[in-house]
């Protein structure tokens, strides 16, 4: 019969009675009370149910029936059962007694034998007793020392009464847990132990004379130990904890060796009663020495009782003592493989964080242990790594070495379970790292275990900052209880896309997220090596303005002004802030913004203020009359030799007085000794004007559009509104304002290849577009793709700006993102894929500027996990061979393989910048990689480069931020945005990179942060043991040679400039002199027996070889071209610039020289921040660009 419903459980339950309330009309389908009641109860034994009384009543309406409930645990025995087995509580102190019990039988045996005089006679109770020393010397046994002991009558009352306690104990229990089978109840060891132990004492209360006879005590050991087990068991049960098997079985080892020589000791001690009386103590000394194969030979049992004892020890010990080592080094084995424990000890008095993964690898695990550990005040932390999967061979290998194996612990298991977050010590962490794996071909369903990961660790521990990586924008709302959350396609969709717009923008974002002291490249012999190493070690840092020496004295002023003087003294770059009423961080506020001491300022700079010293290097005599010089040579600057070292800057500054706010000019040192002066640059007021200070090509959109229709010559121009795109293909991205279509495209406009009723273009060249388009090659149209539309549509792009978007996709798109971009102008699609040249050529790529590849999902399937780049490699590599100058920027999944992009054979350049590589790797850098001249260039990204964003973030809290404010994919009213300007032949007047932050601070207000440059530059290509012979000439070498013949070269204009990347090296007969002697210089090591006639002529046959082989491509895309009836007019025209290099210097010292074609980022700020204040000077504002009212200055700051 099925039990009644339990309330309670039994072993909490005092109150077995519980009174039905009276039937009501709720109850007329129940059962009828006029129906006996049925007894309730478990099927089963009925043995003690007590009958119970069954009240009847005629009138239902008041009856009551009385039901016990739980009958069969009325009876006495299952209440005992209860108190001796079930109830953990009471079981747990059931079995503390028994040990305490058998320990002291133990103890009373040593106390009878330490009391025990075998001289004085030996005999039963209260006979005669006779002494037998006087055949000790004879080869008989005397049995009688063996049976017979002396034993008090304190002693024996003592050891009778724990007998007969055990005894009626053990018989209960065997009652209690009987279950049919009596003989296997009597057969138990433990039973039998307990008999041999108990019936003899209590048989010497009937029977006195036996009381002196010898009982083997001493093998209670053994019940103790069996106790102990079932004691810590109970233990666990009770407390709800679980301690791990490996202490389990320690513990049984240690008790097993400890009864093995506590038996041992006393079996040989009494046997040799009849032999040569040893003492307990040369017994145990003997045992010791016997298990631990010694075997001294001073002691030794005399006569064959104690030597057969011996015997039988041994073969147990042979017998047992393997088994439980074997059992124990299986589990030390299933430890090392799981990880063990956290222990919580350790968990309360240090600090530790957990990284959960789905797979940990070494390029992962390194990584984060890299940039983690790079901050100071971390190198006490402990990493728990918790992992599904068992230990890789590389990452055990890892993390044997003394660096990481005493601060990083790896615990297999899983986050979903509640044991194993307790083994991690969840609750106590300090942080938690959710990571997803980006190897898995389904990454949606790599998202969905990282959702749950990150919602079994917030159900666990709530107070546990979370840090989640999620891998698909539409997964991203389900993580956003998360303190960091970062979104991988989002942020690499966002920053391929500035990489149009903003060249090498991933090189920036990525350098400034990682941990860096910029000691980089310094010993190398290249000079823009070392400058761009050193300039590598800039990061954003953070402090309150008012207990900053950087920004202290600019408090009042506005922050223009601030971030220009900021720069000047200190070689800092001031990009935002953030208002302690407001949580918003703002990206260069602008000249309105005034600076309070409560305000949080960001910076970047090569450390943050705390580690820096600061050196005045002032004259003495403007000290004393207070001279405020200004800012107008090289020879008043700042010397910026910034070294870091121990964590600690030491800035050398000099001419740090502020020039006053009234001088309107800075004056320019006279050129040759003549009297005619260059144009000066407006001084940055500390207070704003109301006039002259935005940029008005981004906000005088009508007289833009009116201007381009009269451009056009009457062509069809459709209008462009600003507004917020309608549709959204995900949950949770951030709106922004872009330029948008008045109404929305038909899904049929949007294919680039095939003509529809609205419009009959069926190639790129048919549209007549006017600026170069973007081209981007992706697997599928998942939603990430929208966030490389949304930044090249922002509002704050000029529509002559606008460059037309093609997605070259090898999936057809599903409608909801058609739906999606349907609204953006000039953004099309087309089935293809990039290892077509018929694709190619139909999407437009002679007419693109650049052609974004995006890794593929589906190559993730790669039996080796580096072969995953393998295909997008090698068609990227075609397409660098079929159209050189295009500009092809590649994501890959792992960062070591862009050293195959744009892969030249025998290349003598790149394979000394791969020992360039090897040697910063082994001095600990973190960006070993960076030296690689794509990714300095910008034309290589991979998306684990930005796993370091979510590692500085348990540091700094704000780099997400204000990366996506970076990228363009959050949008704070009043914040700037990232933009570029590139330097021309008219900007050089300016000079330094100092006077340009002067000059956009005072014009535009627009914030520098960077420069990115390109040189010219002559690859030698060798056999690889040459080397050394044949180094590289560089174009700029003559900065390290004499700068003398620098800085009289700049004072003179030519249209040939130093570092153009159209000149030709022939016009620059000192350059090429210069860099000739240089490359001696360094060849004199290499190989003597090489001549620079047969490289000439070596270089002369690869350039014809080249010319060939270039030709012959040629012909192959026209072929193609004139087959699918495209002009080839376009392709005759795409020039080789391959002997170009290019990269990016983030925040240069003040002195640094502007070069031409130098492109320049920028901060700009936000142009609709002020809107409502500034309506009527918007147009007044045109005027006042890079150069007031000169013939020598710029129109507005555009790329």
């Amino acid at each position: 019969m099925a039990r009644a419903k339990l309330k309670n459980s039994p072993s909490e339950s005092n109150s077995h009675v519980k009174t039905v309330p009276p039937a009501t009309t709720e109850d007329a389908h129940g059962v009828s009370p006029l129906l006996p009641s049925r007894r309730m109860g478990s099927m089963g034994s009925d043995v003690g149910q007590r009958a119970h009384a069954e009240d009847f009543s005629v009138d239902s309406s008041f009856s009551q029936v009385q039901v016990e409930f739980y009958v069969n645990e009325n009876t006495f025995k299952e209440r005992l059962k209860l108190f001796f087995i079930k109830n953990q509580r009471s079981s747990l102190r059931i079995r503390l007694f028994n040990f305490s019990l058998k320990l002291l039988t133990c103890l009373l045996y040593i106390v009878r034998v330490l009391l025990d005089n075998p001289e004085e006679g030996i005999g039963c109770w209260e006979c005669e007793k006779q002494n037998y020393t006087a055949f000790n010397q004879s080869t008989n046994i005397n049995w009688s020392h063996i049976f017979w002991v002396d034993r008090k009558t304190p002693l024996w009352a003592v050891q009778v009464s724990i007998a007969l306690i055990s005894f009626l104990e053990t018989m209960l229990l065997i009652y209690l847990s009987y279950k049919g089978n009596i003989w296997e109840q009597i057969f138990r060891i433990s039973f039998i132990l307990e008999m041999i132990n108990t019936v003899p004492f209590i048989i010497t209360i009937f029977w006195p004379p036996l009381r002196n006879l010898f009982i083997p005590v001493f093998l209670n050991c053994w019940l103790a130990k069996y106790a102990l087990e079932n004691m810590i068991n109970d233990l666990h049960r009770a407390i709800q904890r679980t301690q791990s098997a490996m202490f389990n079985q320690v513990l049984i080892l240690i008790c097993t060796l400890l009864c093995l020589v506590f038996t041992g000791t006393c079996g040989i001690q009494h046997l040799e009663r009849a032999g040569e009386k040893l003492s307990l103590f040369k017994s145990f000394y003997f045992c010791i020495v016997t298990f631990s194969t010694v075997g001294y030979g001073d002691v030794t049992p005399k006569i064959w009782p104690s030597q057969l004892l011996v015997v039988i020890m041994i073969c147990v010990a042979l017998v047992v003592l393997p088994l439980q080592f074997e059992e124990l080094v299986y589990l030390w084995m299933e430890r090392q493989k799981s990880g063990g424990n956290y222990s919580r000890h350790r968990a309360q008095t240090e600090k530790h964080v957990v990284l959960c993964v789905s797979s940990l690898k070494i390029d992962l695990l390194m990584d984060f242990l890299n940039e983690f550990y790079a901050h100071p005040r971390l190198q006490d932390y402990y990493v728990v790594i918790l992992c599904p999967t068992e230990m890789d061979i590389q990452v055990r290998r890892v993390l044997q070495i003394p660096l990481w194996s005493q601060r990083v612990i790896y615990l297999q298991g899983s986050a979903l379970k509640d044991q194993d977050l307790m083994r991690a010590k969840m609750d106590n962490g300090e942080a938690c790292f959710i990571l997803s794996s980006r190897n898995e071909v389904d990454r949606t369903a790599a998202d969905h275990q990282t959702i749950l990961r990150a919602w079994a660790v917030k159900d666990f521990a709530p107070n546990c900052p979370l840090y989640v990586q999620i891998l698909k924008p539409e997964n991203k709302f389900h993580v956003k209880f998360a303190d960091h959350v970062v979104c991988e396609e989002e942020c690499k969709y966002a920053m391929l896309a500035l990489n149009c717009v903003c060249p090498a923008t991933s090189t920036l974002i990525t350098l400034l997220v990682h941990t860096s002291r910029g000691q980089e490249g310094q010993e190398s012999p290249e000079q823009w090596q070392r400058m761009y190493g050193r300039c590598s070690g800039n990061e954003v840092y953070h402090i309150r303005m008012g207990d900053s020496k950087f920004f202290m004295e600019y408090e009042g002023k506005s922050f223009t002004y601030a971030a220009f003087h900021a720069h000047k003294k200190y070689g800092v770059c001031l990009i935002g802030i953030r208002r302690e009423e407001n949580k918003s961080i703002l990206l260069n506020p602008g000249p309105r913004h005034i600076m309070a001491a409560s305000d949080t300022c960001f910076y970047i700079n090569i450390t943050k203020e705390e580690n820096s010293a600061f050196i005045f290097k002032q004259e003495e005599k403007q000290k004393k009359k207070g001279f405020a010089g200004s800012y107008d040579g090289p020879s008043r600057l700042p010397v910026h030799s910034i070294i870091a070292s121990m964590g600690t800057v030491a800035m050398d500054l000099q001419n740090t007085e502020c020039r006053p706010a009234n001088s309107s000019k800075l004056a320019l040192p006279a050129e040759n000794g003549s009297g005619t002066r260059r144009p000066s640059i407006a001084p940055v007021l500390e207070l704003a004007d109301s006039s002259s200070l935005l940029p008005c090509d981004l906000l005088s959109d009508q007289s833009e559009d009116e201007m381009t229709q009269s451009d056009e010559e009457g062509s069809a121009v459709v209008e462009y509104v600003k507004g917020y795109p309608p549709n959204s293909p995900y949950i949770g991205s951030s709106p922004t304002l872009c330029h948008l279509l008045p109404e929305k495209a038909p899904f049929c406009c949007l294919r680039l290849d095939k003509g529809c009723k609205h419009n009959s273009f069926e190639d790129a060249k048919a549209y007549g577009f006017k600026n170069k388009l973007i081209i981007v090659s992706a697997e599928t149209a998942g939603n990430g793709l929208y966030n490389f539309i949304v930044p090249l549509r922002a509002y704050y792009r000029s529509r002559k700006e606008l460059n037309p978007i093609v997605l070259l996709l090898d999936n057809k798109p599903e409608h909801h993102f058609l739906e999606a971009i349907c609204c953006f102008p000039m953004v099309y699609y087309m089935e293809g894929t990039i290892d077509n040249l018929d694709s190619l050529l139909q999407c437009g790529i002679i007419y693109a500027d650049n052609l974004v590849v995006v890794d593929k999902e589906s190559t993730m399937s790669a039996e080796e996990d580096y072969m995953a780049d393998a295909k997008t490699i090698v068609n990227v590599q075609t397409m660098f061979r079929l159209f050189p100058s295009l500009s092809i920027i590649t994501e890959l999944t792992h960062p070591s393989n862009m050293r195959f992009m744009q892969f030249r054979a025998k290349d003598s350049y790149s394979l000394a910048l791969s020992k360039l590589e090897k040697r910063e790797r082994e001095n600990g850098s973190n960006l070993a990689f960076m030296f690689r001249l794509p990714f300095a260039a910008g034309r290589v990204f991979s998306i684990s480069m930005l796993d370091t964003l979510l590692y500085q973030s348990f540091v700094k809290d704000y780099m997400i931020t204000i990366t996506r404010l970076l990228l363009g994919l959050d949008t704070t009213p009043g914040s700037g945005y990232l933009c570029a300007m590139k330097i021309t032949e008219d900007d050089l007047w300016i000079r330094t990179y100092g006077r340009l932050f002067q000059k956009l601070c005072s014009s535009s207000a627009e914030i520098p942060i960077g420069i990115y440059r390109t040189e010219s530059h002559m690859f030698a290509t060798s056999e690889p043991h040459d080397i050394r012979a044949q180094s590289q000439i560089s174009i700029n070498v003559e900065d390290c040679e004499d700068t003398k013949d620098v800085k009289e070269h700049w004072g003179i204009k030519t249209s040939h400039h130093r570092n153009s990347c159209s000149s030709d090296q022939s016009e620059h007969p000192l350059l090429r002199r210069k860099s000739m002697q240089w490359a001696r210089r360094l060849s004199r090591k290499g190989n003597k027996h090489s001549s620079k006639t047969a490289e000439w002529i070596s270089q002369q046959r690869l350039s014809l070889y080249r010319r060939s082989e270039r030709q012959e491509l040629s012909e192959l895309v026209k072929n193609r071209m004139k087959h699918l009836g495209l002009p080839t007019t376009g392709y005759d025209e795409m020039n080789d610039h391959q002997n170009t290099l290019s990269y990016v210097l983030i925040n240069p010292p003040p002195d640094t020289r502007l070069e031409l074609n130098d492109i320049v980022y920028l901060i700009r700020s936000d142009p609709l921040a002020h809107v409502a204040n500034d309506g009527p000077s918007r147009k007044s504002s045109c005027s006042n660009r890079l150069g007031s009212g000169n013939p020598e200055t710029r129109d507005e700051t555009q790329l």
